[in-house]
């Protein structure tokens, strides 16, 4: 391979990234925001995510679909930073959930129904829901994946999936009033 080659590789590889990087930063970040409720965590665990994004662009890895590759890294970054010794004592202090701080492509008509005291009774019930069961709701009823795709995602069957979502909609509801 030429020098000249080998400058194009690496242009084409930065090129890549960046566009994976512009495609899927606002979903992946509020996909950790939601999973780690505190803003800083949620930012560091993006910048792992990304960084893992430009390694696996520079071994050249053939992946078949990169935003399924990012949903699974993001969560599995999520996990670890929970279960790490220091999150339980940083997990008290956390910032509270703004929604106006998650970066979107456009507000659906619900979310400019919505007013304030609503989201904050429903962000304080969906915290109280557990780690598991926030996940399987965020990636199943936020980022829209199938049943299949969030037990492969999360290494659970899919009757595991159905069922956690189907207590965290139940919690929801019977704490919302059943709205």
């Amino acid at each position: 391979m030429s020098k000249l080659e080998a400058a194009y590789l690496v242009a084409d590889e930065q090129t890549s990234c960046e566009e994976l990087y512009r495609e899927h930063y606002a979903r992946v970040f509020r996909l950790c925001r939601l999973l780690l409720v505190d803003l800083q965590e949620a930012e560091e665990a993006v910048q792992e995510v990304f960084l893992k994004l430009v390694k696996e662009c520079r071994a050249q890895s053939q992946i078949l679909s990169w935003g399924a590759w990012l949903t699974r890294v993001a969560v599995n970054t999520c996990r670890d930073r929970r279960r790490s010794a220091w999150w339980k004592w940083w997990r008290t202090e956390h910032t509270e959930f703004q929604e106006a701080e998650l970066p979107s492509n456009s507000l659906t008509p619900e979310e400019q129904l919505l007013n304030r005291e609503q989201q904050e009774l429903i962000w304080h019930f969906f915290r109280a829901l557990s780690p598991r069961q926030r996940e399987v709701f965020v990636l199943r009823r936020l980022e829209g994946l199938s049943s299949e795709e969030v037990a492969k995602v999360l290494g659970l069957t899919t009757g595991s999936v159905k069922r956690h979502l189907f207590h965290a909609i139940h919690h929801l509801r019977k704490a919302l009033g059943g709205r």
